[in-house]
């Protein structure tokens, strides 16, 4: 079967396993396993834009920093407007257990 045409399924052991992760160095640990070194750099860069765009920063500024292309820029941006507020759960709860 092709994968490529098969949606995600939020149901996915996949998930489960995130959860039964308990350290920031276990879930390093997993997604190095998992993911190339490219796919966990694309991940990783995602993510400081979106947290860049949350926090009100401008395209200029986070494209100067991150090294991202204006493309991902607005991908995330779309992500953040439109999406399914993923991004803000986890911004709120990590800024709650700071």
């Amino acid at each position: 079967m092709n994968n490529r045409k098969k949606n995600s399924d939020p149901k996915s052991e996949l998930y489960r396993a995130i959860l039964a992760l308990e350290t920031p160095e276990e879930c390093y640990a997993f997604f190095h396993d998992l993911c190339t070194q490219t796919e966990l750099r694309a991940i990783e860069q995602r993510y400081d834009v979106a947290k860049m765009l949350y926090e009100g920063m401008i395209y200029n500024d986070i494209l100067a920093q991150t090294g991202a292309s204006s493309a991902t820029v607005s991908r995330v941006n779309r992500s953040l407007m439109n999406g399914k507020d993923a991004y803000s759960l986890v911004f709120d709860r990590i800024g709650e257990n700071k």
